[in-house]
C-alpha cells in the first residue's frame, strides 16, 4: 500500500514539473513571437527612411508602428555624427504597458540633398 503511494506522489511530481514545462514553453514562444514582429517594425522604420530619402531631424519622436494585433510603439532617436553629411538613427521598440525593448536597430542615414553630383 505504501508503494503505491509513493509511485503515486512520484507521478503527481513528474506530471507538475510537465505542466510547469510546457508552459514556461509557451511563454517562451509568445514572447519569441512578439520580438520576431519588433524586429519587422523597427526594419520597416529605417527602411522607409531610406526609401524617402528624408533628412531626419535630430531628437527623438515615438510613433504606433504595430503589426497585425500585437499593439507596438517605436522610438526612434536621431543623433548628429562627427561627419556632418550623415546622421545615426536608432529605432527602439517596445510594448505599452509593459517594460523594457523587444528590438532596437540601428543606421546612418546621409544627406541626400547635400551630395555633390
Amino acid at each position: 500500500m505504501i508503494e503505491v503511494l509513493v509511485a503515486l506522489a512520484i507521478i503527481a511530481v513528474a506530471l507538475a514539473a510537465s505542466i510547469r514545462a510546457v508552459g514556461t514553453m509557451a511563454t517562451n514562444a509568445s514572447d519569441l513571437h512578439h520580438r520576431l514582429l519588433a524586429g519587422w517594425s523597427a526594419d520597416n522604420a529605417l527602411a522607409q527612411l531610406r526609401l524617402t530619402h528624408a533628412w531626419p531631424q535630430i531628437g527623438d519622436q515615438s510613433f504606433d508602428c504595430s503589426q497585425g494585433n500585437v499593439q507596438l510603439v517605436c522610438t526612434q532617436s536621431v543623433s548628429a555624427t562627427p561627419n556632418p553629411v550623415f546622421r545615426r538613427v536608432r529605432v527602439s521598440v517596445s510594448m505599452p504597458g509593459r517594460s523594457g525593448v523587444l528590438a532596437q536597430m540601428v543606421t546612418v542615414i546621409a544627406n541626400e540633398t547635400s551630395r555633390p553630383l
